[in-house]
């Protein structure tokens, strides 16, 4: 690792770049490695970095960009540059997609509603190749780790709120269904064709239990799913 932290910000909105520029001017050992407006961006920013030897030592990721979103972002990022920290940055609420951002393989998931401090130390931790978790963050990996022992010792899962069955892509498509997203609509934005998007409609509603996209919707909201 280079003498000071180089970090990536991969975030659609200048404002908030803007605001984490600031956050890491103001911390001696990090350093600007570039910005991204979008996950296109960012991926080539990173790309053509490790084309000349110079990867930076952790991305700075939101999850709602347009797009791609960062869930998509990461899982690329992790296939290409496995050894490359990620830090999820997000608006939602954590029980949303930390655990989901930490199983695809981020090193660590951190609300943008921290203060400084913290995010200067999650970018640190990461850095030295640590795992970066909020004690509500933990909670909600130590709930999903014990939901997944209890399946792999036959002793059912009832607690288990049914949409974290879906996969990530179904999950994606959940979430635009239940706010109300046309199939077309829902196509054009993930970059698919509504035969994709209808064949992941059907699987959200027998995977959940709902059978239209109104009992879809209210699901989510008795859930606080639809909460940015």
């Amino acid at each position: 690792m280079a003498a000071t932290i180089q970090v990536l910000i991969c975030d659609d909105h200048s404002i908030v770049r803007q605001g984490i520029k600031q956050i890491l001017a103001d911390a001696s050992d990090i350093t600007l490695a570039g910005e991204a407006g979008s996950g296109p961006e960012a991926m080539a920013l990173v790309r053509s970095g490790a084309a000349e030897g110079r990867l930076p030592d952790v991305v700075l990721l939101d999850i709602a960009m347009p797009q791609r979103d960062g869930l998509d972002v990461l899982k690329t990022l992790k296939a290409e540059f496995p050894k490359l920290p990620v830090l999820m940055l997000s608006t939602y609420p954590d029980r949303q997609y930390a655990v989901r951002s930490l199983k695809l393989g981020a090193a660590g998931y951190l609300n943008k509603s921290a203060d400084s401090e913290q995010m200067i130390e999650a970018i640190r931790k990461v850095a030295r190749g640590q795992l970066f978790i909020t004690p509500s963050v933990a909670e909600q990996l130590a709930g999903a780790v014990g939901a997944g022992s209890g399946l792999k010792k036959g002793q059912g899962n009832d607690e288990a709120p049914l949409h974290e069955r879906l996969s990530h892509r179904e999950y994606q498509v959940f979430r635009l269904l239940a706010a109300g997203k046309s199939v077309g609509e829902i196509a054009e934005q993930l970059v698919l064709s509504p035969n994709t998007v209808s064949t992941y409609r059907a699987r959200i509603l027998e995977k959940t239990g709902v059978r239209n996209d109104v009992e879809l919707a209210l699901y989510a909201v008795r859930q606080d799913l639809l909460q940015v």
